[in-house]
């Protein structure tokens, strides 16, 4: 059973970090997705992909995968950059 440990990106939409501390673990899909012949929804088997749990910190994360013997491998997050510009800039 693998799983990937990421930290959830800022939404592009909303100007608020609401969540973006929290680190996921999520199940790396373990069967691919198919089209349902009668409704055409996609669709498989696989319980796992649907399960996503929250941890405050990578460390609390890799423990939990190490405890109960998951393979996760941990994402780092690119550092946020802070562009500061002036309103006036828009007119040079």
């Amino acid at each position: 059973m693998a799983a990937r440990i990421y930290q959830r990106p800022k939404n592009a939409m909303q100007s608020g970090k609401a969540r973006t501390g929290d680190w996921i673990l999520d199940f790396v899909p373990a069967e691919a997705r198919r089209a349902d012949p009668l409704m055409g929804w996609s669709g498989s088997g696989d319980t796992q992909s649907q399960v996503q749990l929250t941890f405050p910190s990578a460390e609390e994360a890799k423990a939990y995968a190490e405890k109960y013997g998951i393979d996760a491998t941990a994402h780092a997050v690119p550092p946020r950059r802070l562009k500061l510009q002036a309103y006036a800039d828009n007119f040079r």
